[in-house]
């Protein structure tokens, strides 16, 4: 694979080093220019066929990673979760997806995996994304929730 230099523009380079990283699923290519030897890094990483999300109220909607990030993080703002561990969770929920369904993956799958996680990983992060996934109405929802935990609220 040839790349286009970001600093010259040359299509010609080399390959420096290559590294897999997140468990195997992305491969890290550091690559050196053979016009102006500028030094720069690309990723690759298995394009998986576009998944469709079946919604609850049976619309389809394209699986978005951003979407699954953003909800994630919101879930765990200002809590000690690093950022990777984040990235971390969205690859393992997406990569188990892809494996698991063909095309359309219900998204009850997606949310009782990403609450799986959290329970694991943080358990107020888990509680906040519970509340949102299952429409938490009043606070006796949030004490019901934290009470299967096993905390007293």
């Amino acid at each position: 694979m040839v790349m286009r230099c970001p600093k010259c523009g040359a299509l010609e380079d080399r390959v420096v080093d290559s590294r897999a990283s997140r468990e195997g699923a992305l491969i890290r290519r550091r690559r050196e220019c053979a016009r102006c030897h500028h030094r720069f890094t690309t990723y690759e990483q298995i394009e998986h066929e576009h998944l469709v999300v079946l919604k609850r109220d049976g619309r389809r909607e394209e699986f978005s990673k951003e979407k699954l990030l953003s909800g994630i993080r919101k879930a765990c703002q200002k809590r000690p979760v690093s950022p990777k561990v984040i990235e971390e969770l969205v690859d393992r929920i997406e990569e188990t997806a892809a494996n698991k369904f063909d095309r359309e993956v219900p998204s009850e799958f997606i949310g009782k995996m990403v609450m799986d996680e959290l329970r694991q990983i943080d358990e107020v992060a888990y509680v906040r994304f519970a509340s949102v996934y299952r429409r938490f109405k009043e606070a006796t929802d949030f004490v019901q929730e934290v009470k299967k935990l096993g905390v007293k609220a």
